[in-house]
Parts: structure tokens; C-alpha cells; sequence
């Protein structure tokens, strides 16, 4: 498949919107949580355990809701939750600007709550948006054209990734009257944005349902359907615990500090630089997705994850740091297409939003519970041999799913098409 090939998804108006939709609010997504982990290490705490509960305080309500929303978007228009939960996002970032103003000089008095209070309701809300987004994607593009929306759909939330904590590191390090209020009055505008962009896409139907359904029916079908899934469970697994124990980007801004002893206004590019790899290794994908050779592509992207994991927990240099994170992400988003491109390959239409929530579950929780672990093993093992330990675990995740299930080695993507 050549570049102009890989583009011809672009030519549909909808997916341009919906693209240009995921973008803003990826990026003012990182920007907004960038910020967040920024004003509790500098301004409240200097404390690793703390970057970590802010993970715990996203995942719990999260994990809680990831079942009943994913059961909603199967039954109701998923275009209408992605614009109310882009809303509630803007009306966290709305709170978050008066938290951080002297105008509200008020809720100043509360400490930390109010960034808890945020990063809990944008958990519940979030796991809305996380089983409704690639499902209503799926409704927008054509069947043949699935692995090429993943690359295109992983290339927007990865530039957002980028651009989001270089722009928050810029302006909370080097701002001196604004700090952490300019940063989310600049999210509210990007959240706005997003709702734009989502409103100018045509709502699509409610998938047909070939029976009747309790909630509790209706979830566990999307949890069978996993579980019996032998491929689908290993993709799932390795990326769950790969995320689980490589969470070193939540301590980034301890080890720009205490390692590197560099200020806020470096911690925006060295946060980014996972996004960056995740980028090119996109622009890659687009031009060759991973076909016959996926399962040995998805096992070797995880393991070498891991090792440069593990490198850049050894690293002194600024450059060398950046460098190690860059292959992390840029090895971390072939795994991320190729889940992403057996899931909407595998899963009935019916079925995308539960399943989805069954891959939240494993996926979008990770990450926050991911932070969590690390601020722990941080606290208890130190920074750097805590992200050496998840390194070296990640690694033994991809042998032991490759010895539990052999056949991931040969999965061939153009065999599900």
C-alpha cells in the first residue's frame, strides 16, 4: 500500500470532522491533565505518590461506570454522548480555571480537593467517551478501511498527546502572572472545538438488536465475547499489563526534577516525546499497516516497549531520556493498531460498544492504575528502580502470553478482513 492509497480515507468529509474532532479534544485532554500533575507536584506536594493517587482517583469511577456506559452505547446515539461528555469536560475545565484564578481566591481554601473532585467526575465521563469513540468511528468509514481509520483515528490522538504538554509545560513554566489558569482557559477553547467538530458529523443509527436485553444480559455478551476470543483476550492482556507496568509517564515530572534537575517549562517536551515516536511510527503504519506478519509485529513492539522502558529509567541526559521515551511510544502505538484494528475487525456492530467497555476496562484503566502503581512502587523501591522493575515486567508479560497462547505469534490481520 503506498501513501496516496493510505489517504483516501481522508476523503471522506465525515471522518475528516471526526478526526479534526479527536484531535482538540485529545489535546486538550493532555493539556488539561498536564497541568494538573504540574500544579500538585510544584505548587502542592513534590511527592511521587501523589502524581500516582491522581491515576487511582481517574481509574476507580472509571472502571465503575465502563460497564453501563458501554451498554448505553449500544442502545442509545452515540453521537449525542461524545457531545455531552465533550460538555461536562468543558464545564471540569470551566471549574478548574476558577480553582486556579485569584478571582476565586475562595476554593483556593480546599487544597487539593477541587483537582481530585475534577479528575474523578473526568473518569466517570470519560469512560462515556472511551466505548463510544472507535464504535461511532466504525459507523463512518467503510469495513475495508477499518485498519487505516485506526492508523489516521491513533495519528490524531497522538499529536494531540504531543502538542497538549508542550503547550502546558510552556505556559505553566514560563508564564509568570498566568501559571495554570492561562493553561485551562486555553482548554476550554479546545474543548469547544471538539463539540464543534463532533456536531458537524451526521448522527448515525442505533444498531439493530436481534433481541431484548437486561443490563445485566447485555453486559455479560460483551464480556463472553472477550473471553471466548482467545486472540482478542492475548491483544487485550499484553497491552493491559504492558500499560500496567510501564506507567513511567506519570513520573515524569518527579524525574525531570529529581534526576535531570530541570524545571516545569522541560517537563512539556520530555512528556511529549512518547506522542512523537507514536506519530511517525503512525505515518508508518499508514503507509504499510500491519498485515500477515501482526502477532510477531504486536509481541516484538511490546517487548522492545519494555526495554526502552527500562533505558530510559538509566538515563542522565535530557536528549537520552527524550530519545528512550520517543521508542517507547513509537513501538507502544504498533500494538495500539493492531488492538485496535482486531477489535473493530472481530466485533459485531451490535456488540462494538460493550465490547468496548470490556477494553476500557483492560486499556483505558491501565494507564491511571499504571500511574497509581508506579507513584507506590516510586515510594517504596525509589524513582528509578521502580521503572526499571516495570520494564523488566513488561518483558515478562509478552513471554508468558506468547507461551499461554503460541497462535498470537502468527495472527494475520488480512485473514479477519
Amino acid at each position: 500500500m503506498d501513501f496516496k492509497s493510505s489517504i483516501q480515507i481522508l476523503k471522506h468529509k465525515e471522518f475528516r470532522w471526526f478526526v479534526f474532532a479527536r484531535f482538540f479534544l485529545t489535546l486538550a485532554i493532555q493539556m488539561q491533565f498536564s497541568t494538573i500533575y504540574l500544579q500538585i507536584y510544584y505548587e502542592f506536594t513534590k511527592d511521587e505518590l501523589m502524581l500516582g493517587l491522581i491515576g487511582l482517583t481517574e481509574a476507580l469511577p472509571f472502571i465503575v461506570t465502563s460497564f453501563f456506559s458501554g451498554h448505553l452505547a449500544d442502545i442509545i446515539n452515540r453521537k449525542k454522548i461524545l457531545l455531552i461528555g465533550c460538555f461536562a469536560l468543558l464545564l471540569g475545565s470551566l471549574f478548574l480555571f476558577a480553582f486556579s484564578s485569584s478571582f476565586f481566591t475562595g476554593l483556593s481554601g480546599f487544597g487539593l480537593a477541587p483537582l481530585f473532585f475534577v479528575v474523578f467526575i473526568f473518569g466517570i465521563t470519560r469512560s462515556f467517551l472511551a466505548v463510544s469513540t472507535t464504535p461511532f468511528m466504525s459507523q463512518i468509514v467503510p469495513r475495508e478501511m477499518y485498519t487505516q481509520s485506526t492508523t489516521w483515528n491513533s495519528t490524531a490522538w497522538h499529536l494531540g498527546s504531543i502538542l497538549g504538554p508542550v503547550a502546558a509545560g510552556v505556559l505553566y513554566g514560563y508564564s509568570n502572572s498566568f501559571h495554570a489558569n492561562w493553561c485551562y482557559s486555553v482548554t476550554c477553547i479546545l474543548f469547544l472545538l471538539a463539540i464543534i467538530f463532533y456536531s458537524l458529523i451526521g448522527s448515525k443509527p442505533v444498531p439493530l438488536k436481534t433481541k431484548i436485553e437486561t443490563f445485566t444480559e447485555s453486559m455479560s455478551v460483551g464480556i463472553k465475547f472477550v473471553f471466548k476470543n482467545k486472540l482478542v483476550l492475548s491483544a487485550l492482556s499484553l497491552d493491559l499489563f504492558a500499560v500496567l507496568f510501564g506507567g513511567a509517564v506519570a513520573l515524569i515530572p518527579a524525574f525531570t526534577d529529581k534526576i535531570l534537575h530541570l524545571g516545569p517549562e522541560s517537563y512539556g517536551l520530555l512528556r511529549t516525546a512518547p506522542a512523537f515516536g507514536a506519530v511517525i511510527m503512525a505515518l508508518y503504519l499508514a503507509v504499510k499497516p500491519p498485515g500477515k506478519k501482526a502477532g510477531i509485529s504486536l509481541l516484538i513492539s511490546v517487548a522492545a516497549f519494555g526495554i526502552f522502558t527500562i533505558l530510559f529509567a538509566l538515563s542522565t541526559n535530557y536528549w537520552l531520556a527524550f530519545a528512550m521515551l520517543f521508542f517507547t511510544g513509537a513501538f507502544d502505538n504498533i500494538s495500539v493498531v493492531i488492538r485496535h484494528s482486531i477489535l473493530q475487525l472481530s466485533t459485531p456492530d451490535e456488540m462494538r460498544g460493550r465490547v468496548a467497555a470490556v477494553n476500557s476496562i483492560f486499556i483505558g484503566s491501565s494507564n491511571e492504575i499504571g500511574a497509581f502503581e508506579s507513584g507506590v512502587a516510586a515510594r517504596l523501591l525509589g524513582l528509578v528502580p521502580s521503572i526499571v522493575f516495570g520494564g523488566a515486567m513488561t518483558i515478562l508479560v509478552v513471554l508468558g502470553i506468547h507461551k499461554v497462547n503460541p497462535k498470537l505469534e502468527k495472527l494475520d490481520l488480512t485473514k479477519l478482513e
